[in-house]
């Protein structure tokens, strides 16, 4: 496993789409793993392939230590629920800033393995915010968009400020 170096906000990577996985083969699960040990190292609790300029709809999710580690292949969002809950969130590409995002309570995720096995998950939680947000990585919608301008701003002028 290596550590992969991180893009940084503003890369402009981090605002483009990813394309779908094809090819589910050694590649494939050596990138996976590379992410882990890449958020481990972080530290964080999610990744994508674009956080490292890969534009791959893979990402690695891990809520309580490696044992947790949770690999979605090109996950979408099927349903999410009209009831809403607030969370702390940040990035790996800008660290040392968070601030509160609303997003659903509760998700449908469609998604596949690193063999290409087609699964559906529901989520809530701490894992329904972790799948919207690296989903929306993926989709070329970094975190602070979901905040207000005043609130963008201001994360924006403080990571700018800390020099990370």
């Amino acid at each position: 496993m290596a550590i992969l170096p991180i893009l940084r906000y503003p890369d402009p990577h981090l605002r483009s789409p990813c394309k779908p996985v094809e090819t589910f083969d050694g590649r494939l699960a050596a990138l996976a793993d590379d992410l882990a040990a890449t958020m481990r190292a972080a530290p964080g609790i999610g990744i994508t392939a674009a956080h490292v300029g890969i534009a791959e709809r893979l990402t690695v999710i891990e809520l309580d230590g490696p044992a947790s580690q949770r690999v979605y292949v090109n996950p979408a969002i099927e349903w999410a629920s009209s009831q809403t809950q607030r969370h702390v969130e940040g990035s790996v590409s800008m660290p040392g800033v968070t601030d509160e995002v609303e997003r659903p309570a509760r998700v449908r995720v469609t998604y596949q393995d690193l063999s290409g096995g087609t699964h559906t998950e529901e989520a809530e939680g701490l894992l329904a915010v972790c799948l919207q947000h690296e989903i929306d990585q993926l989709d070329g919608i970094f975190w602070i968009d979901r905040l207000s301008r005043l609130k963008r701003e201001r994360i924006v002028r403080k990571f700018r400020k800390a020099g990370t």
